[in-house]
């Protein structure tokens, strides 16, 4: 039995091929070395973001492919299946980062009882929160019954959470108003939960398109919701802050234009429109966009608050939004390499409505 994967062109996202790549359960292990099989995982616009952002962010360098292709990069589940680590033995499950793919090679280290962090060679030098892995079995905040949430939103939810954070730290850079871009992803409805419940006195305004208007309003997390065609009808006169999802360059020179000085910070943090994502915006009126590095706050955080203290904070917001979460967002499960990769390109093509997420396995099910 052959390992799986699914690859895509990193220029052409819709280009994609299933490849039978080495079979990691006949594959010699080396000592310290496991393979995990990827039960399930989520496909959602975060993922098009990492595939979007991959070379800059050097996403497409955790599962290295060949040449112009490229592993997009998911957060799902995985089971130990063979091991020659004695601290992971088989059958253990761990939540973390995987490719779309069958099963993964792994190196364990820095093993404890919550997890371990990936020390495969091409791994060492890249963005350490990508490369931890979660044990299911003594994780304080893990339920089964709610794998499809954790999947789907969590990964979501943790950036909201520390985007929530960074606004709140920085006083919100002297705005009143926070206008968050594709108010309809995921990463956008937990921050716009946060801002609404513990933010008094900020206006939090979504900026999505006609057709998922009428779903953010009816969220009650939304203060205004307008079109990306509507943004003049917004107060120019009131301080904002702009945080967007989308990385629509058109949308985000039209709020520049339209806001002028009043516009205090524009965040830049994903691309669920990446077919019009621009990586430099040349001169626009007002501050100049500001990519997010999520694990910049992150390392801050865990400096004033302690690495328990962070986890505690972020798993009393991640209780507070899995209810609403759970009655916002229907979950579809897709099984094997061709239905896997269909609901990949729905989720590229933005055929998913907001009220819908994806959950898949290359294994057949």
């Amino acid at each position: 039995m052959s390992t799986t994967d699914i690859w895509v062109i990193k220029k052409d996202l819709r280009t994609h091929k299933v490849v039978e790549a080495e079979d990691l359960m006949a594959k010699d292990l080396a000592d310290g070395q496991i393979v995990m099989k990827v039960d399930r995982f989520a496909m959602t616009s975060n993922n098009i973001s990492y595939a979007a952002f991959g070379d800059v962010m050097q996403y497409w360098d955790f599962f290295p492919a060949e040449g112009e292709w490229g592993r997009v990069p998911v957060w799902g589940f995985g089971d130990v299946v063979r091991s020659a680590c004695d601290d992971v033995p088989v059958g253990e499950r761990f939540y973390g980062y995987f490719p779309m793919s069958t099963h993964l090679l792994l190196e364990p280290s820095n093993v404890t009882d919550y997890g371990f962090v990936d020390n495969a060679p091409h791994r060492r030098e890249l963005v350490a929160t990508y490369n931890n892995y979660t044990r299911c079995a003594t994780y304080p905040s893990y339920k089964a019954e709610h794998e499809d949430a954790q999947m789907v939103i969590k990964p979501l939810f943790a950036t909201s959470f520390i985007l929530d954070d960074f606004a709140a730290d920085n006083d919100f850079f002297g705005a009143t108003s926070v206008v968050l871009g594709s108010a309809s992803s995921k990463t956008s409805l937990g921050l716009a939960f946060l801002l609404h419940e513990n933010r008094l006195g900020i206006d939090v305004v979504g900026l999505t398109s006609a057709g998922n208007k009428a779903f953010c309003e009816g969220l009650g997390c939304y203060d205004k919701v307008v079109t990306y065609d509507d943004i003049a009808s917004l107060d120019a006169s009131v301080p904002t802050m702009m945080v967007d999802m989308s990385g629509n360059a058109q949308a985000i020179a039209a709020m520049h234009n339209h806001f002028g000085d009043n516009l205090k910070y524009n965040c830049l943090v994903g691309g669920t429109h990446w077919e019009k994502i621009a990586l430099d915006h040349g001169d626009l009126p007002g501050p100049k966009p500001i990519g997010f590095f999520a694990p910049d706050q992150f390392m801050k955080r865990a400096k004033d608050w302690g690495a328990a203290g962070l986890q505690q904070r972020m798993a009393e917001a991640w209780d507070q939004f899995l209810t609403p979460a759970g009655q916002w967002i229907a979950i579809q499960h897709s099984f094997g390499p061709a239905d896997s990769a269909a609901a990949y390109l729905e989720v590229l093509n933005g055929n998913v409505s907001p009220d819908q997420a994806h959950v898949l396995s290359v294994n057949a099910g």
